[in-house]
């Protein structure tokens, strides 16, 4: 038993090290349909396409991205994002909204989360409630890849350590929806508006799941 023990350390180390290994040499997995099939229109709204810098996309590592604005009667009514990275490495993975809000002029009023039934199954999703000067809007974001649908952060870094090492691969979505609240001049929005741009935000949300899991590689692919 003692000799056995001895040999512990070794194989922990080599264990390490085909981990890592795996993780380094991990496949990038392509899109199963391209991005734009993902809430390519909505009736009654008019679809504008936003693009993304150059060095702003280098920055976040993305390797696709859809972002767009739907306006109704000359003004935004929500726009979505969805950015995929086809693998995730050391300098090129997903960023929590949650750090990139606030550098975009947005302040955090509120955050938590919701669950949304899609397709009969439960899906956590974050929710929060933003402010940039006189505007307040509601945000709904979370990660998706792998066959999961995940809030967390933490969660979201586990997987992705997991499976690189296991799997050798690491593809994921972040998709996110912003709603503005709707408000009279001088107000900061009412409690009736708030609850309308959540409903918005929800149905919304369960829309994106649905489409952004058919535009994904299926988990045994």
């Amino acid at each position: 038993m003692h000799r056995l023990r001895s040999y512990i350390p070794g194989a922990i180390l080599i264990a390490g090290c085909a981990f890592i290994w795996r993780v380094r040499t991990q496949d990038a997995i392509p899109l199963a349909r391209p991005l734009s099939d993902v809430l390519a229109e909505v009736p009654g709204y008019v679809v504008t396409e936003q693009r993304i810098g150059e060095e702003e996309q280098r920055v976040a590592g993305m390797s696709n991205y859809v972002a767009r604005a739907y306006v109704r009667d000359g003004a935004m009514a929500f726009s979505t994002l969805v950015s995929y990275y086809d693998r995730q490495t050391r300098g090129k993975s997903i960023h929590s909204p949650r750090n990139c809000l606030p550098g975009a002029g947005w302040e955090i009023v509120d955050a938590g989360t919701r669950v949304l039934v899609v397709d009969g199954a439960s899906r956590m999703v974050n929710r929060y409630t933003l402010k940039n000067g006189a505007m307040t809007a509601l945000a709904y974001y979370w990660y998706q890849g792998r066959g999961r649908v995940t809030a967390s952060e933490y969660t979201v870094k586990w997987n992705l350590l997991r499976d690189a090492a296991l799997l050798g691969r690491s593809e994921e979505a972040l998709v996110r929806v912003v709603v503005p609240v709707a408000q009279a001049p001088g107000t900061t929005g009412s409690i009736e508006s708030l609850r309308s741009a959540d409903a918005t935000a929800q149905q919304l949300s369960v829309r994106l799941i649905r489409d952004v899991y058919h535009v994904l590689p299926k988990r045994g692919t």
